[in-house]
């Protein structure tokens, strides 16, 4: 089963339609419903895509955001816990000269665990980290 994570940075540029990517999210996106069984994201990387867009677009659209995300067959939303928050930290231990955010190295850990290679961001660090970032 071939996966896909997806970053804070792509589930805004794809929702948001002043961010400066949103055209290339869009098109990258619905792409990926074709070439991926399955998108996977984190409750952190929801967090923080609910905020900005709660503040870039208003409460309606995020909420609209977070019911898509929550009820597609194709969004698997994992849910960090103590081991996932302890390899988190040893991204940012094992990466001192980065400025990783936590929710990056949940990110990278949940990426390593379930051997995925390829990240949905427009965030550098994924590439940083080692992954392959599209579009």
């Amino acid at each position: 089963m071939k996966s896909l994570f997806v970053d804070t940075s792509a589930w805004v540029a794809i929702v948001n339609r002043r961010d400066q990517y949103h055209t290339i999210a869009s098109e990258f996106y619905r792409k990926s419903f074709k070439e991926y069984d399955r998108l996977l994201t984190t409750n952190l990387v929801a967090a923080e895509s609910f905020i900005l867009l709660r503040l870039d677009c208003g409460l309606d659209i995020a909420l609209s955001w977070w019911d898509r995300i929550t009820t597609s067959l194709k969004v698997e939303m994992i849910y960090i816990d103590a081991e996932l928050t302890s390899g988190a930290f040893n991204y940012l231990r094992k990466f001192k000269d980065q400025r990783f955010s936590l929710t990056d190295a949940v990110s990278f850990t949940v990426m390593e665990q379930k051997n995925i290679q390829e990240a949905f961001a427009f965030d550098v660090h994924f590439s940083v980290a080692g992954f392959i970032k599209f579009p």
